[in-house]
Formats: structure tokens, sequence, C-alpha cells
């Protein structure tokens, strides 16, 4: 088989997770409030992990997801600066809906894409 000179070679870096932080505004609808959050992306296999953790597979063959701890996993690994301080099982706990759906729009889907459920500019609840 001839060599083609016009193959480019894999760059895979372009499919690597960004290393370093983002800051990410968050807007509560209802009250008006906005604060900026500082978030770090999951790797494939972190969120593949943490989809694992949170699925039970069923002997009768019924499987379920529960995305509830899914969010919650997802939002302890990925804040790593907010006005709150720490982004634990305590802090989350203890919020509200509306804080708690502003904060789930952070969180890749579960299933599929890897991107976030809304755009990082665009993280509103509503």
């Amino acid at each position: 088989m001839a060599e083609n000179s016009k193959v480019k070679s894999f760059d895979v870096s372009k499919y690597r997770i960004a290393t370093g932080t983002e800051k990410r505004k968050v807007f509560i609808e209802e009250t008006g409030d906005e604060f900026e959050v500082t978030v770090k992306q999951l790797s494939w296999a972190k969120r593949n992990q943490m989809v694992s953790k949170c699925l039970q597979l069923g002997t009768n063959g019924q499987n379920s997801f529960d995305g509830d701890l899914y969010i919650r996993e997802c939002l302890k690994q990925m804040i790593v600066d907010a006005p709150w301080g720490v982004t634990n099982e305590t802090f989350l706990s203890t919020i509200d809906s509306r804080l708690g759906s502003a904060l789930e729009k952070l969180v890749p889907n579960a299933f599929g894409e890897e991107s976030p459920v809304a755009a990082p500019n665009d993280i509103k609840k509503g």
C-alpha cells in the first residue's frame, strides 16, 4: 500500500480536556441573583466512573439510574471555588430547588454528549 503524503497525523491534543479551571456565571431567575463559580472539566473516564457508580443493574434485567446522586457527585468534583466555600454533601443537602436547579445546569449529561446541559455563558435556571 502506497503512503499518501497528504494524510494528516492524528492530533490527540485537541481531544484532551482543559487542565485548568474556568469561571461560569450562574443565574437564578426567580430572585435575579447571579454569581460566579470556578469549575474544572470532568474527563470522559471520570464521568463514566460516576455514571457507573449511579447505575444499578438489576438481576431481573431492569436497570435504574440515580440521577440525583450523579448530579451531586459531579457538582462536588467540578466546583472548585464558589461563594459558599466547599461544595460537599452537607452544603448540597441545605440548598433549595432554586439554587440546586441552577447548579444542575453545570453538570454534563450522564448519557450521550459530554457537553454540559447549557452553554458555559448561558447558565440560567428557567
